[in-house]
């Protein structure tokens, strides 16, 4: 494992090294613009100037995607770059959970009811540790593989954390959560849901910042630092009401804190729910 960080690091410090270059070409040139479709007149200008206004001043690497389906309304932001999933990653585990338990019609036993609340609800990595180890990375692998997460790789000895993601791959996993699909059933698309609504207060923050009162949230977040890139800071939720039916996910790192990171998701996060809700 030790050889493999260390390998990263370097590749990181000449990924520094491009970077200190790159700076005296034009932003326009260096920074990756904010892409936006919809079939709602309008929205997708209002959703572009919006997002990138927002980010603007925001230090670190941010990765942003957005679709709605009621406008059919996607925004992406360098959806496919890699970033170490934290605590994001839970999602996919449980999803793999109910996968795997679907495919011989059994339930979940009530232990592996309890470890997956704490997982979801309190992101506790005790329980997420414990079920990593009893589906092992194979069934992960295959589970990514029938939901067409190509872009996801699970993270090597056990370091679940360090799952390799995307945004374009943890909108797949939103949208196989909010909408009738071969991968997961109804009961388990609900279970899944069910425990995003459930997590505790002070681990709401994120994607859901800025959302009605009316629109029910589903959020599951993610933080993590590391020697190389800072904070990695992650959010990502499915919302619904107001006439939409949409989800949000924003990949971030390189913050000087964990606060920073929520900053920068939390000014995006409200401008989305106010030009979707609006429209």
């Amino acid at each position: 494992m030790t050889h493999r960080i260390s390998r990263r690091a370097r590749w990181v410090a000449g990924g520094v090294l491009v970077a200190s270059v790159a700076a005296v070409t034009p932003a326009s040139a260096a920074t990756p613009a904010v892409s936006c479709t919809s079939a709602k007149a309008g929205l997708a200008d209002k959703l572009k100037k919006d997002i990138t206004a927002a980010l603007a001043t925001r230090k670190g690497t941010i990765a942003v995607g957005v679709y709605d389906r009621v406008t059919k309304t996607t925004c992406t932001l360098r959806s496919g770059t890699a970033f170490d999933s934290a605590s994001v990653v839970k999602v996919t585990v449980l999803a793999t959970l109910l996968w795997d338990a679907q495919k011989t019609g059994r339930a979940l036993t009530s232990r592996e009811k309890s470890l997956a609340t704490a997982m979801i609800t309190k992101s506790d990595n005790a329980s997420t540790t414990t079920l990593w180890k009893q589906l092992g990375v194979t069934k992960v692998k295959n589970f990514l593989a029938a939901a067409q997460m190509t872009q996801t790789t699970p993270g090597a000895n056990g370091y679940w954390g360090l799952t390799q993601i995307t945004a374009t791959d943890q909108q797949k996993l939103m949208k196989l959560l909010t909408a009738k699909n071969a991968v997961l059933t109804d009961d388990s698309r609900w279970y899944v849901r069910k425990l995003m609504g459930d997590v505790v207060s002070s681990q709401r923050w994120g994607t859901p910042y800025g959302a009605p009162s009316d629109v029910i949230v589903h959020v599951k977040n993610g933080w993590l630092e590391r020697a190389t890139n800072g904070w990695r800071v992650h959010s990502v939720g499915t919302f619904k009401g107001g006439g939409h039916d949409y989800m949000i996910s924003v990949l971030t790192h390189g913050n000087s804190t964990m606060n920073y990171g929520i900053t920068t998701i939390q000014g995006v996060a409200k401008v989305i729910h106010r030009d979707l809700t609006a429209s």
